[in-house]
C-alpha cells in the first residue's frame, strides 16, 4: 500500500518544485529525507514510570520503538548527571515517515486549540524544519483516559534542501499550515 502523500509528492509536487525552483536534474528536487520526533522527560529524574509512559505514547503515535536518550553532561543546577536518561526519540524513514506525516498535516495539526498555522520561521538555515507541539493528545491514537500528563514533543523535518526557501516551497506543496507573517 502505498502512501497517498508519497504518491502526491512524486507525481504533482517534484515536477512543481523543478519548474519553480528552476531546477534541470530530478535528483535536485528537495524531499524529505527523514523525520525525527523527541519527547523529553525532564521528570523521568525523579519519576522512572515516567519514562515508560513516554515510550509507549511514542509507540502508539509514530509505529516504532523509541530509543530512549540519556544526559551528555551532568548539569548541577538541574541535578542532572551524565548517563541518566532524559527523553525519548524516533527517527522514522520511508513509509513509516510519510504516513507519520500525513497524519501530522492532516489530523493532528488542525486538532491543535486555537490554531492559526505554524511558524514559517522555524527553518535551520538549510532547510531542515522544526516544530514543537504541546501535548501528544492532539493525535487521535492517544487515549485521553489512558495517560499520565501532558507531554510535549518536537517534529523536526529533515530534507535535503539546501536552502529555507526551498525547504518551505516543499512542506508547503506538501500541505504543512504555514501560517501568512504580517
Amino acid at each position: 500500500m502505498t502512501n497517498y502523500l508519497k504518491q502526491r509528492y512524486q507525481e504533482e509536487i517534484v515536477p512543481a518544485l523543478m519548474r519553480s525552483l528552476n531546477l534541470k536534474n530530478i535528483m535536485d528536487v528537495p524531499r524529505i529525507e527523514k523525520i525525527v520526533v523527541n519527547i523529553g522527560v525532564g521528570e523521568a529524574l525523579d519519576n522512572a514510570k515516567s519514562l515508560d509512559a513516554a515510550v509507549s505514547d511514542m509507540m502508539i503515535i509514530t509505529g516504532q520503538k523509541p530509543v530512549i536518550t540519556k544526559a551528555r553532561k551532568s548539569i548541577a543546577n538541574f541535578k542532572l548527571r551524565e548517563g541518566r536518561a532524559i527523553g525519548v526519540k524516533v527517527t522514522l524513514r520511508g513509509e513509516r515517515m510519510w504516513s507519520f506525516l500525513d497524519r501530522l498535516v492532516n489530523i493532528a495539526l488542525p486538532r491543535v486549540r486555537d490554531f492559526r498555522g505554524i511558524s514559517p520561521n522555524a527553518f535551520d538555515g538549510r532547510g531542515n524544519y522544526t516544530l514543537g507541539l504541546r501535548e501528544q493528545l492532539v493525535f487521535p491514537e492517544i487515549d485521553y483516559d489512558k495517560i499520565d500528563k501532558l507531554r510535549g514533543m518536537e517534529v523536526t523535518i529533515v530534507t535535503t534542501a539546501r536552502t529555507d526557501e526551498a525547504g518551505r516551497q516543499l512542506l508547503t506543496m506538501i500541505g504543512m499550515p504555514f501560517r501568512k507573517e504580517g
